[in-house]
C-alpha cells in the first residue's frame, strides 16, 4: 500500500477507474462473443469440456425451456433475435462503439436471461453462472462518464478538435 502513498488519492482512482471500465466493456463483449461461438459449435461439440451447446439447435432447445410459457412457434425466432442482439452487444462492447447504449441493452438481456432461469430453473442456476452479477456489470459500465481505449473517446476526441479550430 505504500506504492499508492506517493501518488495523490485522485490519480489513483482515475487509474482504476480507466482500467476497470476498459475491462469490464471488453469482458462483458468478450462473454458475449464466446456464448454466441458456443451456439454455432466454434468451442467444440456438445459433450466437450465447457461447451454448453455446441449447436444452433440445442441452444433453441435451451431457449424453449427457459421460455416455457411462450407458444413454442416463437422459440426459434427468440433464439435467432437474442443471438444476433447479443452478437451486435458484443461487437460494440469490444470496439467500443455506442458503448453506453450496448452496456444497456446487454444489462437488460443479462438481467431477462436471469430472470428467465429463476423462472425455469431456481434461484440458484443464474447465481451459480453469475448472470446478476454480469447485468450489474453492465449497467454500471452504461454509467461511466467515458469510455477510454474506445471508439467512442477516438470520436469525441475528433469532434472536440474540430469544434476547437
Amino acid at each position: 500500500m505504500q506504492q499508492f502513498d506517493r501518488y495523490d488519492k485522485s490519480q489513483v482512482s482515475r487509474i482504476l477507474s480507466i482500467s476497470s471500465s476498459v475491462f469490464l466493456r471488453l469482458a462483458l463483449g468478450v462473454s458475449f462473443l464466446s456464448a454466441v461461438a458456443d451456439r454455432f459449435g466454434l468451442w467444440g461439440a456438445f459433450g466437450k469440456p465447457h461447451v454448453a451447446w455446441g449447436s444452433f439447435a440445442r441452444f433453441a432447445a435451451y431457449t424453449g425451456q427457459l421460455n416455457w410459457f411462450l407458444p413454442k412457434a416463437t422459440i426459434l425466432g427468440l433464439a435467432i433475435a437474442v443471438t444476433c442482439a447479443e452478437t451486435l452487444v458484443g461487437i460494440l462492447l469490444v470496439l467500443g462503439w455506442q458503448t453506453r447504449i450496448a452496456a444497456l441493452l446487454g444489462g437488460v438481456l443479462l438481467l431477462l436471461f436471469a430472470i428467465e432461469m429463476t423462472g425455469a430453473l431456481g434461484i440458484k442456476a443464474p447465481l451459480d453462472f453469475s448472470v446478476f452479477s454480469a447485468s450489474g456489470g453492465a449497467f454500471l459500465l452504461a454509467s461511466w462518464p467515458e469510455y477510454p481505449f474506445s471508439i467512442d473517446r477516438l470520436r469525441n476526441n475528433s469532434l472536440v478538435q474540430s469544434v476547437s479550430k
